[in-house]
């Protein structure tokens, strides 16, 4: 008797009882959670979450191995679900689940004030305004299976952080937001490089985020730049971890002169400072 167990186990592993690794079951809004599996005789290994519908992609540093980054949206509800993965094995569709909780990440307030221009828009700034959020939001929802760094991301530069993510914002005691990133404290002029390599998407002039660079370091993950005073980069140049974006400065909806720094991940904004956290365990 005391060999039918071992048999046991190694029978249900063969016949496609697979089981993923999670980073965390408790998570807070505007994290990600890092998912994998063994991909091992299985295939089109697939996951849902909250209407969100992901992919598994091949882990970039470790054989027979698949990865996913699970977004959690800043406004996801506060609440334990139920999180549905799936794969074929053998032509078979297995259909599985675990729990994943969501809590408040209990961001704190702040009052800002601004050009009211900024604020209340003309027909046109409008129009503009929502352009660039769909071109944006076109780049951000691209997922590649190809992988465009190999080392550790890294922050744009060495300054203290004055406003973190996640901090709820009211505009000129009217509009309310959240701080969908990390500010660093930079004067104008102050050189910004890039977190890891990738592909320029976007290097242009926006309303709201002004000087703006978007990075696209492949499978989902993207970084980018906001209120530069110079950019130094255009569409398609390939940069290297490290390599001089541009420069700091105060243009778009700002109080003065800092970097934006946003992290996008499977078409949803989340913490920069988790999320390089997260992304580099990758590489452990």
């Amino acid at each position: 008797m005391k060999y039918l167990l071992p048999l046991f186990i190694f029978a249900t592993f063969s016949f496609g009882d697979y089981t993923p690794t999670i980073s965390t079951k408790v998570t807070n809004n505007g994290h990600t959670v890092l998912v994998t599996m063994d991909n091992r005789n299985i295939e089109k290994l697939k996951l849902s979450f909250n209407g969100l519908h992901l992919f598994f992609l091949e882990h970039p540093f470790k054989k027979n191995l698949s990865y996913l980054l699970l977004p959690i949206e800043y406004y996801t509800p506060f609440k334990s679900y139920t999180v549905f993965y799936s794969y074929y094995y053998k032509g078979k569709k297995h259909l599985k689940h675990f729990n994943l909780k969501v809590k408040e990440g209990k961001y704190r307030s702040e009052r800002l004030s601004v050009n009211p221009s900024k604020i209340k828009l003309s027909k046109e700034d409008k129009l503009r305004a929502e352009k660039e959020y769909k071109e944006a939001m076109k780049v951000y929802n691209s997922i590649s299976d190809e992988v465009l760094w190999e080392k550790d991301f890294i922050h744009p530069m060495d300054s203290k952080i004055t406003s973190p993510f996640g901090t709820k914002r009211v505009f000129n005691k009217l509009v309310k937001r959240y701080h969908t990133g990390i500010d660093f404290r930079a004067k104008s002029g102050t050189p910004i490089i890039s977190s890891n390599d990738g592909v320029v998407r976007i290097a242009k002039d926006r309303f709201y985020a002004g000087g703006s660079v978007v990075v696209d370091h492949g499978q989902g993950i993207y970084t980018c730049y906001y209120h530069m005073s110079k950019i130094d980069v255009k569409v398609g140049d390939k940069v290297a971890q490290g390599d001089l974006l541009g420069l700091s400065g105060a243009t778009g909806r700002v109080t003065g002169p800092h970097l934006h720094f946003s992290v996008y991940v499977n078409g949803k904004i989340v913490s920069p400072k988790q999320f390089l956290k997260i992304v580099n365990s990758l590489n452990d």
